[in-house]
Order: structure tokens, then sequence, then C-alpha cells
């Protein structure tokens, strides 16, 4: 069974022997609702690759202390997962940005898509991607990642075209869209890929200027298969289908 891990804001410097403690929510979940006890192992991790494991030498009411065993710094995998997600109604941007972050993204754009039904302004705005933003790190934590993803703020379809076009020549980026011509498993894959960008839409579809703005930046215009799937797992689907033929999961 896999341990426990927990978040840190920083690992700089810490090795074996050394003591670190952890503190506030993060330790009051761990010690007052998972009821962590003395000499139980944990990972703790910054979410940027570094990561010990050790055990836990003193519980307080919100703060425990770990002594390190062990520490590793894993590299980003490779080929980078970017995903652009346009806004879905009610919770299912949640339940994306779970799904996509257990499947490997390493980045998260919420797009405010022409014919998205939710709307993000103002404080909503700042509330749904805070929420999204702590979706993503306790996914993380449940995946047992090292790197954690970036949810980064709310985009508008010319900021995801210019994302888009400033990937470079070895990515490659796709727009899943029911009525593509190209199947999304025919896409070529170069050697070397460096970073995948899906673009999954909203409930109520692409409007065909987005379509023709992201296929002018680059991107291809693929069909998943036969079904419609949902906005929330249409980005899982595709995902997962392009990185079993990358290293990282071949």
């Amino acid at each position: 069974m896999s341990l426990p891990v927990h978040v840190v804001p920083t690992l700089a410097g810490i090795g074996v022997g050394d003591a670190v403690t952890v503190e506030g929510d993060e330790a009051h979940h761990a010690v007052a609702v998972r009821r962590l006890r003395v000499g139980e192992p944990v990972v703790l991790t910054d979410g940027a690759g570094a990561a010990v494991t050790g055990e836990v030498a003193e519980t307080g009411k919100r703060r425990f202390t770990v002594t390190v065993t062990q520490r590793r710094d894993d590299a980003e995998p490779t080929p980078r997962l970017t995903v652009v997600q346009a806004l879905p109604k009610g919770e299912r941007g949640e339940l994306a940005v779970e799904v996509l972050t257990e499947v490997g993204a390493a980045r998260i754009v919420p797009w405010a898509a022409a014919r998205s039904v939710a709307i993000w302004k103002g404080e909503r705005a700042e509330k749904s991607l805070a929420k999204w933003r702590s979706t993503a790190r306790e996914a993380a934590k449940q995946a047992r990642r090292s790197h954690f993803p970036e949810v980064v703020p709310m985009a508008s379809t010319g900021e995801v075209t210019e994302l888009i076009a400033a990937a470079g020549d070895q990515a490659v980026a796709v727009v899943l869209h029911e009525e593509g011509t190209q199947r999304l498993g025919d896409v070529a894959l170069p050697d070397g890929v460096d970073e995948l960008i899906v673009v999954v839409g909203p409930e109520g579809g692409l409007a065909a200027e987005e379509i023709a703005s992201f296929e002018a930046a680059g991107a291809v215009t693929v069909r998943l298969g036969t079904e419609v799937l949902r906005t929330s797992t249409a980005g899982l689907a595709a995902a997962s289908a392009l990185l079993s033929r990358t290293g990282r999961w071949a």
C-alpha cells in the first residue's frame, strides 16, 4: 500500500536525518482526521519534484514532525500534458480537474469558450479558480505525484490561440470535436515530442470561429470515436489515448 502524501512549502536543503515540521490545515487533517501516529511512515513533497520519506517523530494539535529517512528529486515527466478545459456547469469542473490531475496533466487552463454555460466573473472567478487549484492539489496527493499541476487563471479564446502558437515544433495540439474528420489515433506524434495540448470544448460545442483560430495556430481538430463524451471526461479519454503512445505510458 502506498504511503500517505502531505504537502510542505519547501524541501530545499532537506536531507536524510533532518526533521521537517508540517503545520496548519495540512497537519490538522493528518492528525485530527487521519489519526496520524508517532512512528507512522509518510511522504512529504513540495509539489515541485522533491519528495522525502520518513517517520512521524512528534504530533500536536495542528502540527507534526517527520524525521527524514530517504529523499528523491524527480524530473518532470515528458512530454508535458496541457489541457485547455472549457468551463463546465456545476461540479463537473472539479471532476475534470480531478481526473486530469490523476492522469498526469502538468497544466490545466480554464477556458471561457463562446458556448460555455458557466461564467466566471469577479468574486466568482476567484473562488472558482481557488476551488480548481484545491481540487488539483488534493488529487495530486491522492495520485502520489511529486510534480503538482499548474492551474492557471481563466483564458480567453485569443489566449488559448496564443498558447497553441507558442508551443513550438515539438508540440502536438489537438482540438476535440465530434465532427472532426481525423481520428485522434491517427494524429502523428513526432520523435522527441515535448508537449501535448488537448483542447476540450463546452457542453454547447465549439464555435466555428474557435476551431478556425486554433487550427490557424497549428492545432489539429479530431474526434475520439462515434460516442460523444461529456466535457468533464473527454479530456481524460484523449489524454490517456495520447499518453499511451509516448514513453510515459508505452
